[in-house]
């Protein structure tokens, strides 16, 4: 298994790291959260000009298509830099689904807005009390299209979304995945405040006409293998987040150690301050090399399940500590909003609890290898 980046992903991967570099500073951050504003649009329309937003958009429609691993590389850094881009909702839960299983005419109207970078899109997968395999809102016969009907609570870019992917019951109790522009008469979207600060959408879908055209794939296609396929690289998405968010918080804690004096030292040298980093650096690179591994092999279209898995477990408890640990080596710093870390805090606690407990990862691992022949 090579986890080597072939050129032009490299290239994605440098090019996301100089952009976010020169735009996502600190002082930078600090303006867009003070303007209330949750996208940088600024950095958005450098990242798509760069080819970054397109680079998992097939080439017949304005991007590059290179695959799932080169977004992955550019999250990583998104990641690092705390950058609120809508990488993970708008590409890896958007305009891949409907790369992947979208009619012609279903690329053809979405995929070159998106990788423009004019069009930001959502899933609307989650339902209090469900799975998004088993959803409640309803998408009922009307002629020759659909009418939607149900609640989203918590929808990631939803208020900024200009379409967002929804899976609904069918009348004949199957399920569909649908496109449904935020525009369309009956969508109404509602801000939630989240933990990182950048508010989701509570979106209530209330008589929403739509036409046959908006079901991803068509009438054949297999809702359940769109709705798994999306969850798998979201989870993958959140991980490589976590890789770039855990690796920031240690450079910080690295660097503030290595000035911080006590008794006329260094508090890097003190033996609780070095192993309490010592740990948290193990912790990310379990991080970084799980979640590159089960990157790697759903872009090289390999099974994946207990890989994914594995990623998710040590992004969720090992992301908790590292970032834990920084703060606490920072003292009263790490608390400080004037201070980049807590973004790095904050976008990492969402991510831990967006993916779920480990201990669920670890059930569910324990359940293959179980199932695996002797």
């Amino acid at each position: 298994m090579d986890f080597t980046l072939d050129d032009e992903q490299q290239a994605i991967h440098d090019i996301t790291k100089q952009v976010l570099g020169d735009m996502s500073t600190h002082s930078r951050l600090k303006d867009l959260a003070v303007a209330d504003d949750h996208v940088d649009c600024d950095a958005w329309a450098a990242l798509a000009e760069a080819g970054v937003v397109g680079a998992s958009i097939p080439e017949a429609h304005g991007g590059a298509g290179l695959g799932f691993l080169a977004t992955a590389m550019a999250l990583e850094v998104a990641g690092y830099h705390a950058s609120p881009i809508p990488l993970l909702s708008t590409i890896v839960m958007g305009a891949m689904p409907i790369a992947e299983f979208g009619t012609d005419a279903q690329q053809a109207a979405w995929l070159p807005r998106i990788a423009e970078g004019s069009l930001l899109c959502a899933a609307a997968l989650y339902e209090q009390g469900t799975t998004p395999g088993e959803p409640l809102t309803t998408a009922r016969s009307d002629g020759d299209g659909f009418v939607l009907d149900g609640v989203k609570p918590m929808v990631d870019q939803g208020l900024e979304a200009g379409l967002l992917v929804v899976p609904a019951r069918l009348d004949n109790g199957s399920v569909g995945v649908f496109l449904v522009p935020t525009d369309a008469d009956g969508v109404s979207r509602q801000r939630v405040e989240v933990t990182t600060g950048r508010p989701q959408a509570h979106v209530t879908l209330a008589g929403v006409a739509v036409g046959a055209e908006a079901l991803l794939g068509g009438p054949d296609e297999d809702a359940a293998a769109i709705i798994r396929w999306i969850e798998q690289r979201a989870t993958v998405g959140m991980c490589m987040l976590m890789s770039g968010a855990a690796r920031a918080s240690i450079e910080l804690a690295a660097d503030y150690t290595k000035q911080r004096q006590q008794f006329d030292r260094p508090i890097a040298t003190f033996q609780a301050v070095s192993n309490r980093a010592g740990d948290s650096y193990i912790d990310a690179e379990a991080i970084t090399l799980t979640a590159w591994q089960a990157a790697w092999r759903l872009d090289a279209g390999q099974p994946a399940d207990d890989q994914i898995s594995i990623a998710a477990y040590w992004a969720a408890v090992g992301g908790y500590r590292v970032v834990h640990a920084a703060v606490h080596v920072h003292g009263g710093v790490g608390v400080d909003r004037d201070y980049p870390l807590h973004r790095h805090f904050l976008l990492a606690r969402q991510l831990e609890l967006t993916l779920g407990n480990g201990e669920e990862h670890l059930v569910t691992l324990g359940r293959s290898i179980a199932a695996a022949p002797a």
